[in-house]
């Protein structure tokens, strides 16, 4: 049974057994290699870099596989040029796409010229397809019969070594099109001289090579099926995708969504040099601090009436936040709809109409409160009505831009999880003080 995690960092940073390369290899031989991927990653460079060279030969390449490109790019850059041939050795070529992007040229023409003739040409094939179509992440692992094949047939496949997720044959013509896909589990009560196009599935979901990884994924995940075949632009059958590699592209494809609402890269080492993780994180502040710029030139609008009604200054922070968090609820509602393709334009007037009033109902609720509570803290009935009506209007423009922004921003081609939340705050603060301090100049002055 795996050591927990935390326990074997803990061991591998403060004691002294992250120092004994016998001692490493004896801890990690039975580790699996996501388990040791994960524990390489949560280490300090200097200590990860002595637990790599521990690491047993013949699972460094499935280690590196498995990690995120900037720590595999520092373990990489630290292994000697002549360990090369022999992590290579038992390389293929969804191992080589995989690390494609972080080796260095002279590495990937190493690992090509290992690979059989069958491997290249599947690498070949893959890399005419960017990383963000299913074209590039096929498996050619996948159980295939002529279109014209006997259930007979079949069941002599079967009787093979199976691929794993492997719970259909896939039908093909002489041109290698895709034609239909059967069931293995419908052979076995059917007749040995019944036609497997008698049995096929009639509406089996296929899956174009140019489609986006994401939305094919799902799916795989939704067809009931362990995978699902892949065609090319002539349906010629090209590979499949199957519920594991679906997995665990939808697990990147949310990570990277978590990672860019605040900027950054999912494929961000956590012990990344100090430079790198500055400059990576340094454009997103500057662009923060422009919008910043932007609410302060509003609030700049109504310096004289700050002046002389302290108390609107003491309370704008809370105008402000009760909108943005009004905001990010349904900016993060309506970002998951667009990645689940839930949100079109056939349903967003119906979608925009129940956030109003649910911004309204709530704007009313918490408006009444802040309301309340501004009167016995200052004792002013007119500040309270000032601000409960900036609060309500402010959470009801909040669910507006909520729904908008991001529907906007994908209209454009610009991630909304990368970009929406900073312009939502922007709004939401704008929209905010600007109804509060004018309120404030209209009643209080």
């Amino acid at each position: 049974m795996a050591e927990p995690l935390p326990d074997l960092i803990e061991e591998f940073v403060t004691d002294s057994m992250g120092d004994d390369p016998a001692v490493i290899l004896t801890a990690l031989s039975s580790q699996d290699t996501v388990y040791i991927a994960s524990l390489l990653e949560s280490l300090p460079v200097e200590r990860r870099l002595i637990i790599w060279e521990g690491v047993p030969r013949d699972k460094k390449l499935s280690v590196l596989v498995e990690m995120r490109s900037d720590p595999r790019e520092i373990l990489i850059d630290a292994t000697a040029h002549h360990e090369w041939a022999s992590i290579f050795s038992d390389i293929d070529a969804e191992d080589l796409l995989e690390l494609l992007d972080s080796l260095p040229t002279k590495l990937v023409d190493l690992a090509y010229q290992t690979l059989d003739s069958q491997e290249r040409k599947y690498f070949r094939e893959a890399t005419q397809f960017p990383d963000s179509q299913v074209g590039h992440w096929v498996n050619h692992e996948l159980l295939v019969l002529p279109a014209n094949a006997k259930v007979r047939e079949g069941l002599r496949l079967l009787r093979r070594e199976l691929p794993q997720h492997c719970d259909s044959i896939y039908l093909v013509n002489r041109s290698g099109q895709f034609s239909a896909l059967v069931k293995v589990n419908k052979l076995f009560a059917a007749q040995e001289h019944t036609s497997l196009v008698q049995l096929a599935e009639e509406s089996a979901a296929i899956l174009d090579a140019t489609e986006e990884v994401s939305t094919a994924s799902l799916q795989v995940q939704r067809s009931g099926l362990s995978a699902l075949p892949v065609v090319d632009e002539n349906s010629k059958l090209i590979g499949r995708l199957d519920i594991t590699s679906a997995s665990e592209l939808i697990n990147e494809f949310y990570e990277r969504q978590v990672m860019a609402s605040a900027g950054m890269d999912e494929d961000e080492d956590l012990f990344s040099p100090v430079a790198k993780s500055a400059r990576n994180r340094a454009l997103w502040l500057g662009i923060n601090l422009l919008t910043a710029f932007l609410a302060s030139w509003f609030i700049g609008l109504f310096e004289a009436t700050l002046q002389q009604v302290v108390a609107l200054a003491v309370l704008m922070p809370v105008v402000a936040s009760m909108g943005g968090i009004a905001g990010s609820q349904t900016l993060t509602l309506i970002v998951r709809g667009l990645a689940l393709g839930q949100v079109t334009s056939a349903n967003i007037r119906a979608l925009m109409v129940k956030e109003l009033k649910v911004g309204g109902v709530n704007g009313v609720i918490w408006a009444l409160v802040i309301g309340v509570v501004a009167y016995f803290w200052f004792t002013d009935v007119l500040l309270g009505v000032v601000i409960c009506l900036a609060i309500l209007f402010n959470i009801v423009a909040a669910a507006l831009a909520g729904v908008f922004v991001p529907v906007i921003l994908d209209k454009l081609k610009i991630d909304p999880a990368l970009s929406g939340s900073v312009i939502l705050t922007t709004v939401t603060d704008i929209v905010g003080f600007v109804a509060f301090l004018g309120l404030g100049s209209l009643f209080l002055m």
